[in-house]
């Protein structure tokens, strides 16, 4: 009997066990359930497509000019028209214009690539600009001031995010995964995949607001002017859409080559001009205007110094020592300099090279700013003086201004700089497409804009891209070249804000045709 009792309470027991372990399991599934969609719930992403408006006033050359900014994301498509990416712009438009069929529309990008929509929208033409100091040198407290000069009053402006920057970014698939990164790159990161994809985009924007009919124009900036150029055929043959103008502001290569010879000799122009403002030149060249020095420094460079070069190790000594001496002179570099590196000075070496002796390093991107190393030895400096002071002044002031003056509120990160590596540079047909694209249309222009002291892009590269363009010169009539006192971002110095501004403004101006001008040779 006891037997019994016990084998029945032993039962008991164990089903006692199975249950609660049962009742446990449903009490952990259910708890992970919950978890779960609470993460999701609270999951960090951006909205896939969405805008919000704001409405303003300000004052440009003068005048009173009310405008409106829609902040907000618009999706990429594929094929099968699942979205697969959402940019993130922001879009000025003045209110007080009626006829929208004659308002130029003007569609902006910087470069990188990988970077984001930033350093032109609060720093050049949009109707806010960076609180700097008037050479362009940071100031606090961070923020954004009118900007007196913007092209708001004459155009509409547009920023755009290329993916992954700013606010954009790649959405998961119809699956709900994330394509790989090599999917990604054939998607979006390299030339020809960021001119189709934005393409498409622009004329999914201009449908939505209605501006087909509108004069419409592109900027971009460093790697933006390869993007840009590219667009300009694409736009036209793909979309059928025509532009009035595009605007490259310190320009790349575009895909035009200038390699060898040509690629060291075209620095020296930037040397001088560096130089000079450094007052590190004799003083017979420092005495002269800088606009009427450089025109020296360029024939030099294009009649003496690139055949120099062309004849590599088979130059005489005589020559070599000849050509050196005047280098050294135009660039501040010693002539011990110049011929140890067999006179191809690396820009790199330049801006460690050229202040040495006053312990200091010039900027790559604008070579007015200083920076100061560990050592005064070595072949580069520790650091890009400009940028660093660029990124602890640009960050905030357009997080805050998205933020508080546009009311524009996301949890995700604003990217300065994306994820866009690596990128496929290859088959980089970008110039001869806008040369293409320009011999189609009539009515298209181009404007160059450049600072003389930016060693990434040159101004003399900037130049000679220009020459090259159109090799029958048969269009040369609507290239133009404005060049400024600055670096790379020539308008954070405010009297090239004021003049490049203007130089913009003209260029839409006189790019509009005229009443029944028609588009024909």
């Amino acid at each position: 009997m006891k037997k019994i009792i016990a084998h029945c309470l032993a039962l008991f027991i164990s089903k006692m066990f199975v249950a609660n372990t049962l009742m446990t399991k449903v009490l952990i599934m259910s708890t992970l359930i919950t978890v779960s969609a609470q993460a999701g719930e609270f999951k960090r992403s951006i909205e896939i497509d969405t805008s919000s408006t704001t409405s303003h006033t300000t004052k440009i050359k003068g005048k009173k000019v009310s405008y409106s900014a829609t902040t907000g994301t618009q999706p990429v498509w594929n094929s099968e028209g699942d979205p697969t990416a959402t940019l993130f712009y922001t879009y000025y438009q003045r209110t007080d214009v009626k006829d929208k069929s004659s308002r130029p529309l003007l569609i902006s990008f910087n470069g990188g690539p990988g970077s984001a929509s930033v350093w032109m929208h609060v720093a050049y033409t949009g109707p806010r600009v960076l609180n700097v100091d008037d050479e362009g040198y940071p100031l606090q407290p961070y923020g954004v001031k009118t900007n007196p000069y913007s092209v708001l009053d004459v155009a509409d402006i547009v920023f755009v995010n290329p993916v992954n920057t700013g606010y954009s970014r790649v959405l998961p698939n119809k699956d709900g995964k994330m394509p790989s990164k090599e999917q990604q790159k054939k998607m979006f990161f390299g030339v020809n995949a960021d001119v189709k994809y934005l393409a498409e985009w622009i004329t999914t924007f201009v449908s939505r607001n209605e501006r087909w009919r509108s004069p419409k124009y592109l900027i971009g900036e460093s790697y933006g002017t390869t993007r840009v150029s590219g667009l300009a055929l694409e736009l036209q043959n793909r979309q059928w859409m025509y532009l009035n103008g595009v605007v490259l502001v310190s320009p790349t290569d575009i895909g035009i080559e200038r390699n060898g010879p040509v690629k060291a000799a075209n620095r020296l122009p930037y040397f001088a001009a560096a130089a000079w403002y450094h007052n590190a030149l004799d003083s017979d060249l420092q005495s002269r205007d800088l606009t009427e020095f450089l025109p020296e420094v360029e024939a030099f460079t294009i009649n003496e110094y690139i055949p120099a070069l062309a004849k590599g190790g088979f130059i005489s000594s005589e020559e070599k020592q000849e050509i050196a001496e005047k280098v050294s002179r135009y660039s501040g570099l010693s002539i011990e300099d110049v011929l140890g590196s067999n006179l191809d000075i690396a820009n790199s070496y330049f801006w460690k090279a050229l202040l040495r002796d006053r312990k200091q390093t010039v900027g790559r991107l604008d070579s007015r700013y200083l920076g100061i190393d560990k050592k005064t030895v070595g072949a580069r400096p520790d650091y890009n003086a400009e940028l660093t002071s660029w990124l602890h002044s640009f960050t905030p002031a357009i997080n805050h201004y998205l933020r508080n003056e546009l009311e524009y509120k996301t949890d995700v990160k604003y990217n300065m700089f994306g994820p866009v590596r690596s990128w496929d540079r290859s088959n980089n047909k970008t110039g001869e497409n806008l040369r293409q694209a320009m011999a189609q249309n009539p009515y298209l222009n181009v404007l160059i804009q450049a600072g003389y002291y930016d060693g990434a892009t040159n101004y003399f590269d900037a130049k000679y891209t220009m020459w090259q363009l159109d090799p029958s010169g048969q269009m040369k009539d609507r290239l133009s070249f404005e060049g400024y006192r600055s670096g790379h971002m020539m308008y954070l110095r405010y009297e090239d804000l004021r003049d490049s501004n203007q130089h913009l403004r003209e260029f839409i101006l006189n790019s509009l045709p005229a009443k029944d001008e028609a588009a024909k040779y």
